[in-house]
């Protein structure tokens, strides 16, 4: 497990761990736009450990609509996802499409020419650190050294960090969630409520905000980030939303 924190010093173009920032996007992928015509806010991006199960050495990148905030929810708590559920998810709050874009990638793309707009650019550091897991199944022990697999299995929890790795801390009811390939999605990322992002003291306020000068993700719920193992699609990743 590898904890996220914002870190001192400038943005440079190129930095690839950042808040804001120039997103380093897929090959041929152009900056995510919304179903609304809105281009999307670069919320963070990050390289992901190669030690990290699963999706280790790819960039992570997770926009959102300057305009729409919501929380996002399948029509069922698990299931098989529908087909380009990244563009048409399953439950559309504005009727359109998705207002959000979750990225995975490993090409050797440079990064976009132009640098975020709504939020102020900071650099992230990206730590190792040890999961401490609560197996609720055993007593609510805290165990510091069992594989995830094993835990998974019995339903414990992860720390509730922003982090990447690990374990997931979930609010409620465990959400699992298969790809329309046919893959399970496979956890990836989780950012703990009311996670705040500076933003440029120029930009509006951001609708349905937790936290003036701030902007957040889904209406500042947790927030866990699933994504396909097959990597059929860069967009092929679902954010899964609790309080």
């Amino acid at each position: 497990m590898y904890l996220v924190r914002e870190g001192s010093g400038p943005v440079e173009r190129g930095a690839r761990d950042t808040v804001g920032g120039w997103p380093i996007l897929p090959a041929g992928e152009p900056w995510p736009v919304c179903f609304c015509g809105e281009r999307m806010i670069l919320f963070f991006q990050a390289d992901i450990p190669a030690d990290v199960a699963v999706f280790g050495g790819e960039h992570l990148l997770v926009f959102q609509c300057p305009v729409h905030n919501e929380a996002v929810s399948a029509d069922d708590m698990s299931g098989e996802l529908p087909e380009r559920f990244w563009d048409e998810p399953p439950r559309r709050y504005h009727g359109e499409g998705a207002f959000w874009r979750i990225m995975l990638h490993r090409d050797d793309t440079d990064p976009a020419v132009e640098v975020e707009p709504y939020l102020q650019p900071r650099v992230l550091e990206v730590g190792r650190a040890t999961e401490r897991i609560t197996v609720w199944s055993l007593g609510d022990a805290l165990l510091d050294d069992r594989d995830p697999d094993e835990v998974f299995a019995a339903r414990g929890d992860g720390v509730d960090e922003f982090k990447i790795g690990g374990v997931p801390c979930w609010a409620q009811e465990r959400e699992s969630f298969t790809c329309p390939c046919g893959a399970e999605l496979r956890f990836v990322c989780q950012l703990p409520e009311n996670t705040g992002f500076d933003k440029q003291p120029h930009q509006p306020e951001q609708n349905f905000t937790f936290g003036p000068g701030e902007y957040g993700l889904f209406l500042g719920n947790m927030v866990y980030i699933f994504a396909c193992p097959a990597r059929c699609h860069p967009a092929a990743a679902w954010p899964v939303n609790q309080n």
